[in-house]
């Protein structure tokens, strides 16, 4: 019996969803979908391509990108412990699949990403293939078709794996303004920064029946709100309910939809001429790449390079640091409130609207705290719900439309976790916010001022140039979550502070922060008004050059900012 066990094991499979004993052949006949209830078991991105694809036409791009470990990041293991562990298990080099191939003979570019590869998550080397297959799509003129399973972030590379969520969003916007095809399947899993970038910003977004999709997760949710979830939360169907997706489809009949999406596409008008072409405007031709503006000059205060991580997590949580509306009133003059998203909401995490920066005109939009209990609970702590990033959308192109530059202000936990938010759309509303500051054409210099909290945090991030006050942080996770995954228990959050590099000199080497704006001794909160006009200073300093340059190279300058954050990058220049 025993020896027969391992066999066994091999012909049977269980459902996950009823636990009905199923006969693995004739689950995999079923394209891996129980029979009996329909449930959709996760597949491999190998599997899932030999489902999609035509027979023997798939071609995997060239050159994988070198092995990164961009900040020495060590939990229980090792980081490149986890990444051995990865490869041995999966048989793949990454979390993600990508190449070329046709489906029903029309051509297309595909990144397939694999759950099993650490939880699917979005790292440098992963953020760098998925861009690679954008481009190679923009070069070959074929739509880009992007299947996502992942659990967010990889947060193993700090806040350089948050960057990924705008340089993957950037080239699809660079497909769109091609009017090339943009697809995205949901399957199972698809949340944090993956659900708030690539998987909501395409043309379509296709949810396989029985994926789940959101930005945060059951788990975080029901901590926060303490509250029970509603049925078949952040399921396919929800999603479809919600207007978070176009259509609901069964595996079986996946295949067939995207060959029609393929057919309609091809069959629209003539794309626009892509890089390289000679009718293609000057803004679309790829050129060289450089460092990043500042990197390699230090301009960090003498007083802010090596104090304790989580000494400056606490610092930047300070209830007496000074707040969104305390810099317009003491950097800023003559501000005056702009309210509302014109869909129905007016969230008062986030406060914007038109001030004077040295008489100059100019559209500052940040998060606000507030100081004391009252202010903090009235303003949901400076998290902002899908309302509050679509103000911000709405202002940022209103300044666009007006010439105005654009000043962020950012400080924040990070996106409101809540459940409205998720019916809401959070994550669709954060991806759109990264991606039209992407394109937006006018200068933006954002200020992290407080805590720099994952991708609500990006969602005012995305800017020509990003400043950073001594004793901020700037983070894909909370010191606190990164523990509590990572760590036995949250007793952890110290060294995962010192492990995720978000202190402002630790950002400022890997090039994510230009330049920190010191604070008076001790921190902002014991002389505001000197770091109000730190702060203002800073901003006028960095803001002025740009004013000067013309639309199309200010957000080609922008794009290859956020294009050199990947695999290349970190590998050369990680935090040791």
């Amino acid at each position: 019996m025993t020896a027969t066990a391992p066999r066994e094991e091999q012909l049977w499979s269980r459902c996950a969803g009823c636990a009905t004993l199923l006969y693995r052949k004739r689950l995999r006949r079923n394209l891996d979908v129980c029979p009996e209830c329909g449930a959709h078991a996760r597949l491999s991105a190998p599997d899932r391509l030999r489902q999609l694809v035509d027979p023997g036409s798939f071609r995997p791009l060239p050159d994988p990108p070198a092995d990164v470990d961009p900040i020495g990041f060590v939990d229980v293991v090792p980081y490149p412990h986890r990444l051995t562990a990865a490869r041995a298990g999966t048989g793949l080099g990454e979390a993600v699949v990508c190449g070329t191939a046709t489906l029903g003979g029309h051509p297309a570019a595909l990144a397939v990403m694999d759950f099993r590869f650490l939880g699917g998550s979005l790292g440098c080397a992963v953020g760098e293939l998925i861009t690679r297959a954008a481009e190679r799509a923009l070069d070959d003129r074929v739509p880009l078709i992007l299947v996502t399973a992942s659990g967010g972030a990889r947060m193993q590379e700090g806040v350089l794996s948050l960057m990924q969520m705008a340089t993957v969003s950037q080239a699809v916007a660079a497909l769109r303004e091609a009017g090339l095809l943009t697809v995205s399947v949901l399957t199972d899993p698809t949340y944090g920064g993956v659900a708030a970038s690539f998987a909501t910003n395409t043309d379509v977004v296709v949810a396989e029946s029985g994926a789940r999709m959101g930005f945060a997760g059951p788990r975080v949710i029901r901590q926060v709100t303490g509250r029970a979830l509603p049925e078949g939360f952040q399921t396919a169907d929800f999603l479809l309910r919600h207007g978070q997706v176009d259509m609901v489809v069964p595996r079986r009949a996946l295949r067939a939809r995207l060959v029609a999406l393929l057919a309609a596409a091809r069959g629209g008008r003539t794309p626009a001429p892509g890089p390289g072409d000679p009718a293609a405007p000057a803004a679309r031709r790829p050129v060289p790449r450089q460092q990043p503006a500042g990197a390699g000059r230090d301009t960090a205060p003498a007083d802010a390079t090596d104090g304790d991580p989580w000494a400056t997590v606490r610092l930047a949580r300070h209830p007496g640091r000074p707040t969104t509306l305390d810099y317009l009133d003491s950097a800023f003059d003559g501000f005056v409130e702009l309210h509302g998203d014109r869909l129905g909401g007016d969230c008062p995490a986030v406060v914007g609207g038109l001030a004077r920066l040295d008489g100059r005109p100019v559209m500052v939009i940040g998060h606000q705290k507030g100081h004391t209990t009252a202010e903090l609970v009235a303003r949901n702590f400076g998290m902002a719900s899908p309302a509050g990033h679509r103000k911000a959308l709405r202002l940022m192109r209103l300044a666009a439309r007006w010439g105005l530059p654009v000043v962020t202000l950012v400080d924040t936990p990070g996106a409101d976790p809540g459940v409205g938010a998720e019916e809401q759309g959070q994550a669709a509303a954060i991806a759109e916010s990264i991606l039209a500051l992407t394109v937006l054409p006018t200068p933006v210099v954002a200020v992290i001022t407080g805590e720099g909290g994952s991708g609500g945090a990006l969602a005012l991030a995305v800017a020509d140039r990003v400043l950073m006050l001594a004793h901020a942080v700037y983070s894909v996770i909370s010191p606190e979550g990164c523990a509590a995954i990572l760590w036995p228990d949250r007793s952890a959050a110290p060294q995962a502070a010192r492990a995720l590099r978000l202190t402002a000199p630790d950002l400022h080497r890997l090039g994510v922060v230009d330049e920190i704006v010191p604070e008076p001794p001790g921190a902002a909160h014991d002389d505001p008004e000197a770091t109000a006009a730190a702060v203002r200073d800073a901003v006028r300093a960095n803001l002025l050059p740009l004013l000067d340059v013309p639309p199309a190279t200010l957000v080609r300058r922008r794009r290859q900012r956020f294009r050199r954050f990947g695999a290349a990058r970190a590998a050369a220049g990680g935090v040791r």
